[in-house]
């Protein structure tokens, strides 16, 4: 019996305190910043690298930069990885206006990689590169540019984000 005692006293002790701290954290508000851009680009099947830049261009504050001055209209901030960079334009309020996204030798998404695979059935993939352009206005428009070998023989294709092959 003293053994039961001394076990529920423990337990409410630990709960006592786990109630206290719970009244002293502070209420934390997360909000996604730039989600128009975020939503735009829409990341999901893609590397580690580009959801990096892409995050980090999202996130970028103007007004708290060193050479903020509320007298220019835009600036032109870059962001770089030995892989890829982009190229974000924000207004004097700190608005993402435009990207020009460029990476290299980024995995295909499967809608891309399935739509070349069926038009070049015996071709294997050499290069690529991803392209992004995102203007506020007409969202993101995203580009593959794959480099095919096929023995001594090479092609170069451009692919749309829902598989059209651009000739």
């Amino acid at each position: 019996m003293k053994k039961f005692i001394f076990i529920f006293l423990i337990g409410l002790t630990v709960l006592g305190s786990d109630l206290r701290a719970q009244e002293l954290l502070p209420e934390v508000k997360v909000t996604a910043l730039r989600y128009k851009y975020l939503s735009a680009v829409d990341n999901r099947e893609l590397p580690q690298p580009v959801k990096m830049l892409e995050r980090m261009a999202a996130e970028y504050d103007v007004k708290s930069s060193e050479y903020y001055d509320d007298q220019y209209d835009e600036y032109f901030i870059s962001f770089y990885l030995p892989d890829g960079y982009v190229l974000a334009t924000y207004d004097k309020d700190g608005k993402l206006m435009r990207t020009a996204e460029r990476f290299k030798n980024v995995a295909l998404p499967a809608t891309v990689a399935r739509s070349v695979a069926n038009a070049y059935p015996n071709w294997a993939l050499s290069n690529d590169v991803y392209l992004v352009t995102y203007k506020e206005e007409r969202g993101a428009t995203k580009l593959w540019k794959v480099l095919l070998k096929d023995g001594d023989r090479r092609r170069r294709v451009k692919v749309k984000e829902d598989g059209e092959i651009v000739r």
